[in-house]
């Protein structure tokens, strides 16, 4: 997603991206529910 930002010229779109991902972990689907409903 974050190439096609840059390809188009949206770099700053392309920098948060990057930047809202740094330190994220790889989830099962039963994790990533239980956080979204967490976060709720």
């Amino acid at each position: 997603m974050y190439i096609m930002l840059r390809h188009m010229g949206w770099t700053e779109a392309a920098d948060l991206i990057i930047k809202g991902m740094e330190g994220a972990k790889l989830l099962k689907c039963s994790e990533f529910g239980d956080a979204i409903i967490k976060h709720m």
